[in-house]
């Protein structure tokens, strides 16, 4: 359908819908701003059903993703053996979220060694990254639950691999030439993506973490965290109590940017706990990093 004659079918069933409120004995008050609303959201969706109609098959999704990954991989350096035992921390934990997701891709879990680092990501076919930074303002397993079960289901409602047929149409990119992809800047993984997604992440990683054993309170806590660290270096209405780096700062703003308002996202988390009948599940586990080192060497 072009986009025009999706505007005008969208536009007749705003003006029906008006008409149709009048004749109501209780006529009901239909707003501009509404109906404007629901037309821009309307055409967003059509605008967004090509993608649907010409996904990706998951092998080829994974193709794509390795090419990314790889790419990433080889701007990484070593890891120390105290960051390698958080890194699998971050697998031992993804892996138990991962293992509910709905669709069966190679999920792997990565650290990104950099303490200045406040966010997490997500590539097509399975790859998630955290970054160190993130991880130090954790003070549970269930809040790093949370916050991969978010990034699965980035991946897992197709959020990623929408995302690079949108870039490679921007792009002028061909999907099946390989090398082609890495032309995609990381920096546009880590940029988050719309409100309605973030939000159905939030809401479904927090259902993973539950299936996998962990309290959906860790999400709570972290929002509130969240909201306290807005209030402190973005907002600045209170004297932050932790000190962070300038680039830590540039970091956490750039989250904040790209994310919804904490307060939303603590409510959407109230609200599902209250939905599904989760308020006693308030225990939540220590953020606890366990690694043995030999001669200088990481041991699993």
């Amino acid at each position: 359908m072009k986009p025009t004659v999706g505007f005008l079918v969208v536009l007749g069933l705003g003006i029906t819908a008006i008409y149709f409120s009048q004749r109501r004995e209780k006529p009901t008050t239909v707003s501009a701003n509404g109906l404007v609303a629901m037309m821009a959201n309307a055409q967003r969706d059509l605008t967004r059903a090509p993608m649907r109609v010409t996904r990706l098959s998951d092998g080829e999704e994974i193709a794509i993703g390795n090419q990314l990954a790889q790419e990433y991989l080889q701007s990484a350096g070593k890891l120390t053996p105290e960051e390698q035992g958080l890194e699998g921390y971050v697998q031992r934990v993804g892996g138990m979220v991962a293992a509910h997701a709905h669709r069966r891709l190679p999920y792997s879990f990565h650290l990104v060694p950099d303490r200045n680092m406040i966010n997490a990501f997500s590539l097509p076919g399975g790859a998630v990254y955290v970054g160190e930074g993130l991880t130090t303002l954790m003070t549970s397993e269930d809040q790093l639950a949370v916050v991969l079960g978010h990034e699965v289901e980035h991946i897992d409602h197709y959020h990623c691999v929408e995302r690079v047929q949108i870039e490679a149409r921007l792009r002028h990119l061909q999907l099946d030439i390989v090398g082609a992809l890495l032309q995609i800047p990381l920096a546009v993984w880590e940029a988050g993506y719309n409100k309605d997604e973030e939000m159905e992440a939030d809401r479904e990683g927090i259902r993973l973490a539950v299936l996998g054993a962990y309290s959906p309170y860790g999400a709570v806590s972290l929002f509130e965290k969240f909201g306290k660290l807005q209030k402190e270096y973005v907002i600045h209405a209170e004297t932050p109590e932790d000190e962070l780096s300038e680039l830590a700062m540039q970091s956490l703003e750039g989250y904040f940017r790209s994310h919804p308002q904490p307060s939303e996202r603590l409510a959407q988390a109230n609200s599902l706990i209250a939905q599904e009948g989760w308020q006693d599940r308030k225990a939540q586990r220590a953020f606890r990093v366990e690694y043995e080192v030999r001669n200088g060497e990481y041991m699993r």
